[in-house]
């Protein structure tokens, strides 16, 4: 059976001092009793909000949710009231009276009464639930502040790497430059080296020509002196001498 909690509500009820009875029986006339319990409560009240005025002035208070509802022992408010019940407790229910509105529940003290249908239901009341709602809020919380805290370290750690690479990208690009550079002046002395060689290589042809064209033309140049020069032998009437 599925508890049942008791709704922070609560009635107003008058009843006899007579006790030992299933049913109460008035002595006095409700009009009597309420219109008496109005003005004393009237002057109390009064009294009470003129003397505490000040002080509700200096700070701020809240109204007490402690209230609770009365326990009969019968289905109705004619029965005798065999005690009260605060709002919130858990009771377990027994029966349901549809037709005076009361429901019979034992409460954790083990007494069994009846009380209105009104103020009983499954839902837990604030106070039950507000600590579990509050250590759920701390847990969320936590785990919400746990997800920032790794969501920032990886967000630095994003930030780091991307720092990183972008550097390492840059340090790339100079050695790019500066092969690129080097590239560049060693085609330039490259160019300048082959221009030489083509030069020295001219150079070196044209004193081949001549000093070819030198050696042909002084064996071109003996060889008409020398037979002028060089004596010719007598030929002998035997030969040549």
């Amino acid at each position: 059976m599925p508890p049942f909690f008791v709704a922070p509500r609560f009635e107003t009820a008058y009843y006899s001092s007579i006790s030992g009875s299933n049913h109460s029986v008035p002595t006095l006339s409700p009009r009597k009793i309420v219109k008496g319990f109005t003005v004393k409560k009237l002057i109390i009240t009064v009294l009470f909000t003129l003397l505490a005025a000040p002080a509700a002035l200096a700070a701020d208070r809240y109204i007490s949710d402690d209230l609770f509802t009365f326990m009969h022992s019968g289905p109705n408010n004619t029965y005798r009231i065999i005690g009260s019940v605060n709002a919130g407790s858990k009771v377990q229910l027994i029966k349901t009276n549809r037709d005076t509105g009361y429901t019979q529940v034992r409460d954790d003290r083990g007494r069994t009464g009846w009380v209105q249908s009104k103020f009983v239901t499954n839902q837990e009341s604030m106070a039950i639930r507000l600590p579990r709602i509050e250590k759920e809020l701390a847990e969320v919380k936590e785990q919400l502040a746990n997800a920032r805290q790794t969501s920032d370290a990886e967000k630095a750690g994003l930030v780091t790497s991307l720092e990183t690479r972008n550097q390492q990208i840059s340090d790339l690009e100079n050695k790019y430059s500066e092969i690129s550079d080097q590239l560049t002046s060693v085609e330039t002395e490259n160019r300048e080296l082959r221009a030489k060689l083509d030069t020295q290589k001219d150079d070196m042809l044209l004193k081949y020509f001549t000093y070819g064209g030198g050696v042909a033309g002084l064996g071109l140049l003996f060889g008409l002196i020398l037979p002028h020069v060089m004596p010719r032998r007598k030929r002998s009437p035997a030969g040549w001498a």
